[in-house]
């Protein structure tokens, strides 16, 4: 495997920090020549590091991805460069827990755009690429919210609801064409994403609640260049939360947020 990005490229969006910053560096220790793309200047310092520290081709991009033609216009550009893209991972996105209604316009739009649109288009543009020359990997961002529906994760946990979905059909499709798609569901990860003390989130790493961002990589990659349709991470925490949660009565879930559990 290690050989496989000689002469091909994976693309990573909101690759300048958290998860896409580990999935960049799980690449690089592979050989992959990157793409790497956010709407931070910081992911040219990016750039920098891992070519210092792996010796690798790297190209950095600064888009927002966040508006209905951000795809089209990335892939035109990949394609003017002469860019082959072997591996796709669509990681960009936003998180925040609020009520729909309190959520701003602006906000709502970037999440869709985001988890939504972007994604799958790029997975329609470089995907449809990939299955004319026969190989390929597309690994999607998924989240376990997309098994939940509850308060202040409405518009997260359904967009990533959709991106579930939308990833296990393009497995299905693609497969017998040679491109390997991978939905990747993780729980917490260690981020700082979450507005949660540091000594939670401390305990949480020492229970194995929460993991880091370099082992979920590690895992995502190894998923998807094993053709896997699905992982979740931490598997066992995980799939109890949602259990309990499927077991959970709507009236139940009212009452907890009548008494300002959660």
């Amino acid at each position: 495997m290690k050989d496989e990005g000689k002469n091909r490229y994976a693309l990573i969006t909101g690759a300048s920090s958290g998860i896409g910053w580990a999935y960049a560096q799980e690449l690089a220790k592979r050989g992959w020549k990157l793409i790497i793309v956010s709407n931070e200047e910081a992911i040219h310092e990016r750039a920098e590091t891992l070519r210092k520290d792996y010796s690798i081709e790297v190209e950095s991009l600064v888009r927002n991805l966040g508006t209905p033609q951000s795809a089209r216009e990335l892939y035109d550009y990949c394609h003017e460069q002469g860019w082959e893209v072997t591996m796709l991972i669509n990681n960009a996105g936003v998180y925040h827990d609020m009520d729909i209604i309190d959520d701003s316009e602006a906000f709502t739009n970037l999440i869709l755009h985001l988890h939504v649109t972007t994604p799958a288009m790029l997975c329609f543009l470089f995907g449809k690429d990939m299955a004319e020359r026969g190989h390929g990997y597309i690994l999607n961002m998924c989240s376990i919210t997309a098994n939940i529906a509850g308060q202040r994760l409405g518009t997260y946990g359904s967009t990533k609801a959709f991106l579930a979905n939308f990833t296990r059909s393009l497995h299905i499709e693609l497969k017998q064409k040679g491109v390997k798609v991978t939905a990747v569901h993780p729980g917490a990860v260690d981020t700082g994403l979450y507005s949660i003390p540091a000594w939670v989130m401390k305990c949480g790493r020492c229970l194995g609640i929460v993991v880091s961002p370099e082992y979920l990589a590690k895992r995502g990659i190894r998923a998807v260049l094993r053709g896997r349709a699905k992982i979740t991470v931490p598997w066992l925490y995980s799939k109890i939360l949602l259990l309990l949660i499927a077991l959970a009565p709507t009236c139940l879930l009212r009452l907890i947020r009548r008494l300002k559990l959660f």
